[in-house]
């Protein structure tokens, strides 16, 4: 801590990849708040690993999100796992050996935070994680294995809900570190949800259409499905992989005009597969660039299904109250789940669980759910624990 006419608490806010961006984005907004009328100032330095390397899916979330331009910026791009966790530790050292500062924050799972929080322990760095505590217990997922790390190692645990401080617990964690806050990701959601309204799902797709003949002309609310597929276990394997296409392809379609979002993985895979071709000549199967926040945002209030495995778009859903069928066998956010009182369920990537659950979805209304401390102050919140925690050891 560095003490010249006033106490200055200086942060190191690590982000990686487009699930960060959103999440940051309130926090951000929530020093500046802070700094207006505390005694003791937070200097937030924003540090972009460049995970996310691609305009739209990164730089477009800054800007629409409002973002200040990251102060450091590492340019680690694409890679293995290894390679974008070796890479961003060795240039996060320089960071902060040159910065010095007082905390790191890192936030999610991606594998920015696995390598922020093993610099901020090995240089002896107070670390607080936020979402801390969301486990899937499925280790073969990368994501599990930073979330544990970063736990792990952390001085503070921001819990986005109760399942989640249990997790914590039941995992030895000291009760003095972990605060349960609310969702990050609600904040930025409540704050954007305005300039979201105000968009046309008929221009969105428009903006981001990247071949066939879809319709996008008439995508009016809750006359659309809406899909996003990213993960290894459904789009990396061919026989995976086909057999969904050809479910989305020669059944949805025939109930529901689909959007389905691509992300570059997933599209580099269908291309390879040769399998792309026969999506852009459905009528009814409309093909989208990633899109940017709010674009996504509008999208998921206008579908009458999502079909997803992103994690982000479980909690999105389930505050909008819009069915959500999540493609994965397991979840780190069962607080989603519709057994749980929200909207959710998972189906896997089995083509019999899924069509059983998409057709009940088809006929469902819209059941908005907000958890608890889902309020659009979790920002604040972890903002003012660091300052007292702080505070409290001068």
């Amino acid at each position: 801590m560095k003490t010249n006419k006033q106490t200055i608490i200086k942060i190191l806010t690590v982000v990686g990849a487009r699930p960060n961006f959103m999440k940051i984005a309130p926090f951000v907004r929530a020093v500046k708040k802070f700094n207006e009328s505390a005694k003791v100032k937070i200097k937030n330095i924003i540090v972009h690993t460049g995970q996310h390397y691609d305009i739209r899916m990164s730089d477009n979330f800054f800007k629409d999100l409002k973002i200040p331009k990251a102060d450091i910026h590492l340019g680690v791009g694409s890679g293995t796992h290894a390679e974008q966790v070796g890479r961003t530790m060795i240039e996060l050292e320089k960071v902060v050996k040159k910065v010095k500062p007082d905390w790191i924050v890192v936030v999610g799972d991606v594998n920015a935070i696995c390598a922020g929080a093993i610099v901020a322990k090995k240089e002896h760095i107070k670390l607080a994680h936020i979402e801390a505590g969301l486990r899937s217990g499925d280790m073969s997922m990368p994501e599990e294995v930073n979330r544990v790390i970063a736990d792990r190692l952390s001085d503070l645990m921001f819990a986005p809900d109760r399942i989640s401080c249990l997790n914590l617990e039941n995992e030895g964690v000291n009760k003095n570190k972990i605060f349960f806050v609310g969702n990050i990701m609600v904040d930025c959601l409540e704050n954007e949800r305005k300039k979201a309204l105000k968009l046309s799902a008929d221009q969105i797709a428009k903006r981001n259409f990247f071949g066939g003949i879809g319709e996008y002309e008439y995508l009016k609310q809750n006359s659309f499905a809406l899909l996003t597929l990213h993960r290894p276990s459904n789009v990396d394997d061919k026989k995976i992989i086909k057999s969904l296409v050809d479910y989305f392809n020669d059944e949805v379609t025939k109930l529901i005009d689909l959007i389905w979002i691509m992300h570059p993985r997933t599209l580099k895979n269908l291309e390879k597969y040769d399998l792309i071709g026969k999506l852009k000549k459905n009528k009814r199967m409309v093909l989208l660039h990633p899109v940017g926040y709010h674009e996504m945002l509008k999208l998921n209030m206008d579908a009458r299904v999502i079909l997803t495995d992103s994690g982000g778009l479980q909690e999105e859903s389930t505050v909008l109250g819009t069915p959500c069928l999540t493609l994965r066998d397991n979840t780190e956010r069962p607080v989603t789940l519709k057994s749980n009182g929200a909207v959710s369920v998972l189906t896997g990537n089995k083509i019999s669980r899924i069509r059983k659950e998409f057709k009940q979805a088809l006929v469902l209304e819209k059941h908005p759910f907000l958890p608890e401390l889902w309020d659009g102050r979790t920002a604040e919140r972890i903002v003012r624990v660091i300052a007292d925690y702080e505070m409290h050891l001068k």
